[in-house]
Order: structure tokens, then sequence, then C-alpha cells
């Protein structure tokens, strides 16, 4: 890596804590803010959420195209300033079209800073400092995440608007901030892959869909997104609460637990999986999760004490932050070395549309079937952790060797330079 693909990097390093902060301070108090401190009722709130979701859906389509036709930086900079006032305009929102409309611009916002972000880190990069880059961003966002939502549980009053007012205006700051960090970036063009696909056309979709591992790759990550980040706060805290007599403050325990996991096992695991093929890592985590679910099972369905309870439901939760870590260095560098070279963007646009469909089915499938059928969601969601194993090995069958397992080709090079050399040497 360059001296300058490392100071870019640092800034966008810098960019993902920023935004990941800002977003920590609003997103787990939004439905409050809307049902009880706006007053607008808890079908507004649902609305809101769901809006979000939907503006993520119509702009990613478009984001590719722009990130691939100007660059990622323009469109994260533009992103970054409609997430900001989308946020602020939030804040001051005193009417149910009001807050829609401001949902929807910083839904927008927020949808189309992931895959600027992610091809910025791509370009930034090099095959072999790829993984640990992704691996860098996936644990400061939830290290931001973290603290913002910490700083502000401690800010907010349910009985004082003007609190969550100063909540939006403080994440629209770090949105502002960000912009003139982001600003100030150099942007390089970092090598491709060899032997990655390289017969793309710019902005055809087309195309993409005709690259049989990228829409391998794509199902599977629905299934993952799905199977894990779908039932966070939907099927599995209803499950918890419902099956297993989960309180409160357990909950929040759980996901203390999950978040804990990834910042402290991730470098941790990135040594383990780094050297490791992207395949079968994530295969393993299908396996991981499957264990997570069992346990979620046996929080919900066995037979022992309330604490068991509580602490195999605490489990099932880190569990879910393991494989989380090993999936961070392994599935957004796998999307970046199946694109052809100028369509980072496009590839990245097109997979974070994937994580929103599966994110918004997620819920709404897993929430019923959490709270009143208790033995078929465990079941449903074991076999679905199964299933990302068998998907993650037929993927492997049709990834070259350069995508599946680039420190293995990046070393052989390295041993061919230098049995090349050896004759010289020895000439001179």
């Amino acid at each position: 890596m360059t001296r300058a693909m490392g100071a870019a990097m640092r800034r966008i390093h810098v960019g993902n804590a920023l935004s990941a902060f800002g977003l920590g301070f609003t997103v787990p108090y939004l439905y409050v803010y809307v049902a009880q401190v706006r007053g607008l009722g808890a079908m507004t709130a649902g609305l809101v959420l769901a809006v979000f979701a939907v503006a993520a859906l119509i702009v990613l389509p478009f984001a590719g195209r722009a990130i691939v036709r100007r660059g990622p930086l323009p469109v994260l900079l533009a992103a970054l300033v409609a997430a900001a006032l989308g946020a602020l305009s939030l804040g001051l929102a005193g009417n149910a079209g009001a807050v829609l409309l401001s949902a929807a611009v910083l839904g927008a916002g927020q949808a189309v800073m992931q895959p600027a972000l992610a091809t910025m880190i791509v370009d930034c990069s090099t095959a072999e400092t790829r993984s640990r880059a992704f691996a860098m961003q996936f644990f400061l966002q939830n290290l931001g995440l973290g603290v913002g939502g910490l700083i502000g549980g401690h800010l907010v009053d349910t009985t004082k608007v003007s609190s969550f007012t100063l909540l939006f205006a403080i994440e629209a700051g770090m949105f502002l901030l960000l912009v003139a960090v982001m600003a100030t970036v150099r942007m390089p063009h970092s090598p491709r892959i060899a032997d990655a696909p390289s017969d793309g056309v710019k902005g055809s979709w087309k195309r993409l869909l005709g690259n049989r591992a990228m829409v391998q790759l794509c199902v599977l990550g629905f299934v993952l997104f799905f199977a894990c980040y779908g039932q966070f706060e939907s099927g599995l805290s209803a499950y918890g609460v419902e099956a297993a007599g989960i309180s409160t403050s357990a909950l929040g325990t759980a996901l203390a637990a999950n978040t804990l996991m990834i910042v402290v096992a991730q470098f941790a695991v990135l040594k383990f999986v780094e050297r490791r093929r992207r395949s079968r890592v994530i295969a393993a985590v299908g396996l991981v999760w499957a264990v997570a679910w069992l346990a979620a099972g046996y929080a919900g369905l066995g037979h022992g004490s309330q604490e068991m309870a509580t602490a195999a439901f605490v489990s099932t939760y880190a569990l879910f932050g393991l494989g989380e870590a090993m999936l961070s260095p392994t599935v957004a560098p796998l999307v970046a070395d199946l694109a052809p070279e100028g369509m980072a963007g496009q590839y990245n646009s097109a997979f974070a549309l994937v994580k929103q469909l599966a994110l918004a089915v997620g819920p709404a499938v897993g929430g019923p079937l959490g709270a009143s059928l208790h033995a078929p969601y465990i079941v449903t969601f074991l076999l679905f952790s199964l299933g990302i194993t068998v998907l993650a090995l037929r993927l492997g069958r049709g990834l070259t060797a350069a995508q599946d397992q680039p420190w293995a080709v990046s070393a052989s090079r390295v041993v061919a330079r230098g049995a090349a050399a050896e004759p010289v040497a020895a000439e001179a």
C-alpha cells in the first residue's frame, strides 16, 4: 500500500466511525421519538421505519451507476449532505408528513453511504490489505454505534422534545463534519486482481446478473442478512421475551454481548480467517450460527432455570457476533474482487440492495413467527443457517483462486519472482 493510499484509508476509517457514531445517537430512539415524544402514534412510527427501507431500495440501483460514472467520493459527499438535512429536519418535524419526508431523505442518504465508502476502501487497498481494511471498518462501525447509543441514551428525555431535537442536530453535525473530513481525501486507485472477470460493461446490470458467482453471492448474502441481522431487533427479541421470559434488561445485555464480542474478537478472528478460503470461512459462519440457534432453542424451549435460559440467550447474541466478525473481512472483499475493473461501485450497490431487501423481509417474517410459533421459528432459522454453509461451499466451486484465496496467489507470485531472480544473481 502506498503512502497516499494509507493516508486516504485513515480518513475513510475516521469517516466510518463518525457516521456510525451519528447513527448510534438516534436509531435506537427513533420509534419512541415519533410515537411518544411527537405523539404521532405507533402506526406513524412503523411507517417511518418502513420509509427508511423503501428509500434505500429506491436509491441504491441508481447509486451504483453514479459511483461508476462520477467516482465514490462525490457520491458520498452528496449522500452526507442529504443525510444531514434529513436528520436536522426530522428533529424539527412536528407532523406526520414532515416526519415521513425527513425519514425518506435521511434513509436515502444513509443507504448511499454504504456502497460509496466500501468502494473507496476498495480503491485505497490491495488484494493483500483489503480484508484487514474491511475488518477495521466493521470494528469502527460497531464501536461508533455502541458509543453513540450509550451517549444518546443519557441525553434523551421523553418528556422534552428539545432533547431529541438536540440529538438529531448532533447527528446532522456528525454528517457535516464527515463532509469536511472526506473532502480532503485524495483518492488513489489500487491495482485489480489479475484474473478477476473483466468483461463487464459500465453501469450494466445485465452484465452483473450474468456474473454467476456474483448472483450466487447475492443469494447467499440475502440468506445471511435475513437469518441474522433481520432477526436481532424483531423475531429473536420477540422470541426471547415470549418464549424464554427474557427481561428487557437481559435483552440489553444480550445486545451488548453481541457488540462486545465483535469489538474484542475482530482482530483475533482476522488472523484466523485471512489465510483461509473465503467460501469455507462463510460456510463455518453458518455452522456457528446454527449453534447459536440451538442455544436460543434451549433458552426458550428447554426446561432449565431462568438463569440458564438467560445465559443461553445472551450466548446466542455473542455467537452471532463471532460470526459477524468472521464475515466482515470476507464478504465485502469478495464482492470487490468479483467486480470487473471500474465496476466496484455497481457491485457494492447491488450487494447493499440485497442487504436492504433482507433487512426489510426479515423482521416482517421473523417478528410474528418468533412471538407466537416458537419451535417452528427456531427450526426455520436453524435450517437457514445450515443453508448458509451449503450455499457457501457451492459458491466456492465457482470462484477463481484469486477470488477465494488471494493470499495464496500473492504468495505464489512472490515465490515466482524470487525464483526468477536467482539466476540473475548467480550470473552477476
